[in-house]
């Protein structure tokens, strides 16, 4: 499933958020890659990747499988 939204965080911002509340800490998923704009999580038979893009507001795309639920909660809640 993909998900998108917008938000008035950095970059930088919501991709610490995904790796706080996914990875290690969070829901214990492992980060697979992590570079400037994106970050991939996988575990528990799927993965989570979030995808930023700064524009005049911040653009943020979410990937997922498996983890729908989760991804939903942390869109409501952490952004």
């Amino acid at each position: 499933m993909r998900y998108g939204l917008e938000t008035k965080l950095s970059t930088t911002e919501v991709l610490n958020r995904a790796a706080g509340y996914f990875g290690e800490g969070g829901l214990g998923l492992e980060v697979t890659s992590r570079d400037e704009c994106c970050i991939s999580l996988a575990g528990g038979g799927g993965h989570v990747t979030v995808t930023v893009t700064e524009g005049d507001k911040t653009s943020i795309d979410v990937e997922t499988r498996e983890w729908d639920y989760q991804v939903k909660k942390f869109m409501a809640d952490e952004l």
